[in-house]
């Protein structure tokens, strides 16, 4: 086992293990925990009481950050037409129908978000076994696979994250930047608890939010009280 650098230990201190930390006692001491040179990305990990195992119990969707997420992202947009016209003017990075399909097949994939319109995505299925396991096919449940793509585009650039829940029943998203201040990463993170509040399975029993964990890139976990954020939903209870 690695063990621990100096500067993790150093930012380990700054944490008091056996506290819940309140969302906005954690965004401000998350930032203390940043020790490295570069921006590091603060994410949001969610223990949820559902088990993935069963379909009525998986937790997906999609949420417009207030702040974004603190980069640029790169959009590819299969339509044709009036509707490429439509992705072009509203910011997409690469554009095309099936010329672009080739391409992805080819290996192109310069993108860290895809959206179809309806009509395409009999081509663009064909690529799901290159999309799929990078979390990049369009869905129409997630608002990618749409004939609004001006939209669908100006919000993934506005900072549109999408969320999943892994086999282990945990959801981990990133909600910001180390340089954002304290009042947009708690501004994020609670659109996001939101949203995965508002995704809840009707199949879930018992209580829905386990934990909450916020932590920089290569910085200690700061738990925040998730028996305090299931209180202001009740949903999450």
């Amino acid at each position: 086992m690695a063990k621990p650098g100096k500067k993790y230990l150093e930012a380990l201190k700054l944490i008091d293990r056996e506290k819940r930390y309140s969302v906005d006692e954690a965004c401000a001491l998350v930032g203390k925990t940043a020790k490295k040179k570069f921006d590091e990305t603060v994410d949001v990990a969610i223990r949820l009481g559902v088990d993935p195992k069963h379909a009525d119990q998986m937790v997906r969707g999609a949420v417009v950050l207030p702040h974004g997420i603190g980069k640029t992202v790169r959009i590819a947009v299969f339509a044709k037409g009036d509707k490429a016209r439509e992705a072009q003017e509203a910011g997409a990075d690469t554009v095309g129908a099936e010329d672009l399909v080739e391409r992805v097949q080819g290996g192109f994939m310069d993108f860290d978000t895809a959206i179809a319109t309806p009509d395409l995505m009999g081509q663009v299925g064909r690529l799901g076994k290159v999309l799929g396991p990078r979390g990049l096919m369009p869905n129409p449940k997630l608002g990618t696979v749409t004939f609004d793509v001006g939209r669908a585009v100006r919000e993934a650039k506005a900072g549109k994250i999408e969320f999943r829940v892994d086999k282990a029943g945990n959801v981990h998203t990133p909600v910001g930047k180390h340089s954002f201040g304290a009042e947009q990463l708690r501004a994020n993170a609670m659109a996001l608890i939101e949203a995965i509040v508002r995704a809840k399975p009707a199949a879930s029993k018992g209580i829905y939010l386990r934990s909450l964990t916020i932590s920089t890139t290569m910085g200690p976990g700061v738990p925040i009280d998730a028996q305090a954020i299931a209180n202001m939903f009740k949903k999450a209870v």
